[in-house]
């Protein structure tokens, strides 16, 4: 019997029933024979040496390719896992999935293991690449699963196991004495693990739980390529040097304290931070048709069920009580702006309506998530409602898109991966509504020529979204802006407007955010900027530093022209060697530095450097204000 087999290209070809993806891809040719990893046949991904037994698209998966790299690096840390397994034999394996750039795995430890263990273990991977061992699938009944497993005496697996719908098909995956739980696909064999290196170790509660065990996780990366590793590497140490926790604390932008753990408490330099972001987009809205507004925190109970929240993420809110009613702290803005809605009566010509939020959110985030700005307790979100008509729906998504896009040249994003996320099992609304929303969306980008993937699943419970990630000088990437279309909402809340007939309408509605948190865009810019800010954004724009106290009358005047031209300035009049002065203001990386001496007192002037460039030369304080002020107008991104 033959079958067709299409490539991505549109071109078939016929093989006899029963060829391997590993087959087609030796029939290709040497090179693809050697790289091609696993392959994806209709949608699905199977292992290379699986039979293909009806017509079918092929794709075959190479490291090049994400799900190439996902599948290359869950293998990965099986690997990891069996070599625990040899030299810990009573570790209990939790889970071990890939990760952007890497993976990691979840152990529960008989003793806790140290840094100190982990070149050990991949020692000891070393010695399972070596041996070239297959990856070997094996399909089980939910009772053979659990027996396998209780006999092994993990009870991570069992749980998982137990969870498994009825009807699934259960598999493991063995390579020689290994064998783990798991859906697959793999590599063909251990050996095609060229480079690697373990990274790191750090706790983390079994399922997110902190009334659950507490696991060791061991991070890993993994490459196909020596060269790429080394460069990966190269990247994680100058993250270190980045961490925006490190910065923050140097530079006295933030801190956290035990009283309010996940709670972050924002200095006078990072206020200006924050106040900056906020001004920006304040500005830029403006200049669009928005308007703002200001909504409550605490709002009642009977709220939170009209939206859905109660239903849809309540295990992440907090709650109190006021005159011995129920009240909710808000996770979101939207049902505040909602009821700013439903206060008067609106027409068809006022829209499209925009209108935006700087609003503060409290989500409960569990103690073993936290981590400095990027998770925290209590966030800033620059929400925006857009209500429309449904004709409009379209090009309001066009506009956002470009706002978005443009927000984020500003700050020097221009790589930025989008996807479309769509329904989640759990859920609020009719099909049609989903259906409707998910095609605007789609429509749109496909106008647009803009590419996209989608992310089946993962949107909003009340409405699909298309999520913005940008990458950052680290290759790293961070979601952020978000577009979601929501029919639901309008519904629930029964949100009308009065059309051309007179009659009572239903508007589409629109959320959008484009830091997202502010706190965590902050967290992204820090280690982007590795805390060289823009000029219009440095919480001190110029140090003056005087090199003795006779020059001080004249760095003092100088400081006060230059606040009064809207400038933020410090002055340095500690007794000490200039040279530890501009050492100092390196340090704290302010952008320029006015140094005064004799002759800048004697000619009205200032000798200017800028930080990580050095001596500008002299200048008179026009000049210094002028060219200063361009570059904020400008918002230069460097000097």
């Amino acid at each position: 019997m033959e079958i067709k087999i299409t490539f991505p290209d549109g071109e078939g070809k016929t093989y006899k029933a029963g060829i391997t993806p590993r087959e087609i891809a030796e029939g290709i040719g040497p090179r693809l024979a050697r790289e091609a990893l696993a392959a994806q046949i209709d949608g699905r991904f199977i292992d290379l040496d699986t039979p293909i037994t009806e017509d079918a698209t092929i794709q075959l998966l190479t490291f090049d390719s994400l799900k190439g790299r996902d599948i290359f690096r869950h293998s990965s840390s099986h690997i990891m896992a069996q070599a625990v397994l040899r030299l810990f034999p009573g570790a209990q394996l939790a889970i071990g999935p890939a990760i952007e750039d890497g993976f990691y795995y979840d152990i529960d430890f008989p003793k806790p293991i140290s840094p100190e263990d982990l070149p050990r273990i991949e020692e000891e991977m070393e010695k399972i690449v070596k041996e070239n061992l297959n990856f070997k699938r094996e399909e089980l009944s939910r009772e053979e699963a659990i027996q396998l497993f209780e006999k092994q005496g993990n009870k991570y697996k069992v749980e998982l196991v137990r969870e498994l719908p009825e009807g699934d098909k259960i598999s493991i995956y063995k390579q020689g004495e290994f064998f783990d739980l798991c859906r697959g696909p793999h590599i063909p064999s251990t050996k095609y693990l060229k480079a690697f290196k373990l990274t790191g170790l750090a706790g983390a509660y079994w399922r997110g739980d902190e009334r659950r065990e507490m696991l060791t996780r061991i991070y890993g990366a993994s490459f196909t390529d020596a060269k790429e590793l080394k460069k990966h590497l190269t990247l994680i140490e100058e993250a270190k040097k980045r961490d925006h926790r490190k910065l923050g604390k140097e530079l006295d932008l933030f801190s956290f304290h035990q009283e309010g753990p996940g709670f972050p408490f924002f200095h006078p330099k990072g206020t200006i931070l924050f106040q900056e972001l906020i001004e920006f987009c304040r500005k830029e809205l403006a200049k669009r048709g928005y308007m703002e507004i200001k909504t409550p925190i605490i709002l009642n109970e009977e709220l939170w069920h009209r939206s859905g929240h109660w239903d849809h993420y309540r295990e992440n809110m907090y709650f109190t009580k006021i005159d011995e009613r129920d009240y909710a702290v808000k996770p979101m803005n939207c049902p505040g702006g909602l009821l700013i809605y439903k206060s008067r009566i609106h027409s068809y010509r006022e829209f499209p309506l925009k209108v935006a939020e700087f609003g503060l959110v409290h989500r409960h985030e569990k103690s073993g998530v936290l981590h400095g700005l990027f998770r925290v307790r209590n966030f800033t979100q620059d929400d925006a409602h857009v209500f429309c008509l449904p004709e409009q729906l379209e090009e309001e998504i066009q506009k956002l898109v470009e706002l978005i896009l443009d927000f984020y040249k500003v700050f020097g994003f221009e790589d930025i991966l989008i996807e479309i996320s769509t329904r989640p099992e759990s859920s609020i609304g009719s099909d049609e509504m989903w259906e409707k929303a998910t095609s605007a969306l789609k429509h749109t980008l496909e106008k647009m020529k803009i590419d996209f993937k989608l992310n089946p699943g993962a949107g909003a419970f009340y409405g699909p979204k298309i999520d913005f990630h940008i990458r950052d000088c680290l290759k790293r990437t961070w979601q952020c802006a978000t577009i979601q279309v929501d029919f639901s909402m309008p519904e629930r809340f029964d949100l009308n407007y009065i059309g051309r007939d007179g009659l009572e309408h239903r508007p589409v509605m629109i959320h959008r955010a484009i830091f997202g948190s502010l706190e965590r865009f902050l967290g992204i810019l820090i280690e982007h900027y590795a805390g060289n800010f823009p000029l219009w954004l440095a919480p001190v724009q110029a140090a003056i530093l005087p090199i003795g106290e006779n020059h001080a009358q004249w760095a003092n005047e100088i400081k006060a022209t230059l606040d009064e031209a809207g400038l933020r300035t410090e002055i340095d009049l500690a007794q000490e060697k200039i040279n530890r002065k501009i050492r100092n203001a390196e340090i704290m990386k302010i952008p320029y530095m006015l140094i005064i001496g004799d002759r800048e007192v004697e000619t009205r002037t200032a000798s200017i450097r800028r930080h990580g460039s050095g001596d500008m030369g002299n200048k008179s304080i026009p000049e210094i204000i002028s060219f200063m002020k361009k570059e904020i107008e400008e918002k230069k991104i460097s000097s």
